[in-house]
């Protein structure tokens, strides 16, 4: 099995060889924008790598990995718009750029063509691909419903917070590597134990993600750095603050979340402070490692070649570590 920098090479050079702009234009030019972006595609690449994990090219995944990268960047497109967020990538956002009835109209546009790149495949697989994909769509979505309600909840529970995140985020990961297991024909077990690794990759990656919206680099994160506190997010340093400060923390924070100043350098300053001094911070990475582990776990039970889990236990550990 080849590096993770691998498939990533061989996803984006067939991405780049796919997207196409045609009229009108004014739908096809933001999908071309969004994707030309850039990212991570953590979750195409994995696609690659499970079915090349399972002994099959990798190149018979490409469709499915397709289908996966443009829904992810159909949901950030709404997201954005739901979020009323500036960048995504360091750049303008789709409805920024144009407006929002753009943005609506090329991310549905793009969830549309994430069906049709599965088209391709034999009618079993077809049948098995798009009924995980239907599932982790809808799943998607009542994670951004979850995730709109605790904004305006006074209390969420941290296990109320860990479903969303899983529902939001880490279904896709799971979905993106039970994906590639499907069109490898690998068995029922394997598919589960595959899809569990990327579950709990995906909760790992998104607590990364929660914490590096405070802590991350701004000029390399991005995304604008404490967005979250700004927006009011109860992500999992706040929640992990609530249960572990003082009551004058407690009562702090509460009050810091129940505004949003015109000039927010104060407030995230202040909360950043509380989340360090509280303990919050810390195990906020703490839980990162936990979840990695878990999946690490996961690895132990695949039926496969112990250097081609080693590809899979060394990408874990670097998104365990990432800095942006």
């Amino acid at each position: 099995m080849r590096s993770i920098e691998y498939y990533q090479e061989k996803f984006n050079a067939h991405l780049s060889s796919r997207v196409t702009e045609k009229e009108p234009l004014t739908l096809y030019k933001p999908m071309s924008y969004i994707l030309a972006l850039g990212g991570k595609r953590l979750r195409p690449f994995l696609t690659l790598l499970s079915t090349d994990l399972f002994g099959v090219n990798y190149k018979d995944a490409f469709f499915a990995a397709m289908a996966v990268e443009y829904f992810h960047n159909f949901s950030l497109i709404h997201d954005d718009i739901m979020d009323a967020a500036p960048l995504r990538r360091g750049k303008t956002t789709v409805h920024q750029k144009w407006d929002i009835n753009t943005g609506i109209l090329s991310g549905d546009a793009m969830l549309i063509e994430a069906y049709r790149f599965l088209e391709p495949y034999s009618a079993t697989v077809f049948k098995e691909l798009t009924m995980l994909f239907s599932k982790t769509a809808m799943e998607v979505c009542e994670g951004q419903q979850y995730d709109v309600d605790f904004e305006t909840r006074e209390e969420v529970e941290i296990t109320e917070y860990l479903k969303m995140i899983e529902y939001k985020t880490a279904v896709l990961v799971g979905a993106s590597m039970k994906m590639g297991a499907i069109i490898a024909g690998a068995d029922k077990a394997a598919q589960k134990n595959i899809y569990d690794y990327g579950l709990n990759l995906g909760i790992a990656f998104q607590l990364q993600d929660d914490y590096l919206d405070a802590y991350g680099d701004p000029k390399t994160f991005g995304k604008q750095v404490g967005g979250d506190i700004i927006e009011n997010k109860k992500t999992y340093l706040y929640l992990k603050s609530i249960e572990l400060g003082d009551p004058s923390q407690i009562r702090e924070l509460k009050d810091l979340f129940s505004i949003q100043p015109a000039k927010s350098e104060k407030k995230v300053k202040r909360v950043k402070e509380i989340y360090e001094h509280c303990g919050a911070s810390k195990a906020t990475k703490e839980a990162i490692a936990t979840y990695t582990a878990k999946a690490f776990s996961k690895l132990d039970t695949l039926t496969v070649v112990d250097k081609n889990k080693e590809v899979l236990h060394k990408f874990g550990e670097a998104l365990m570590g990432r800095k942006v």
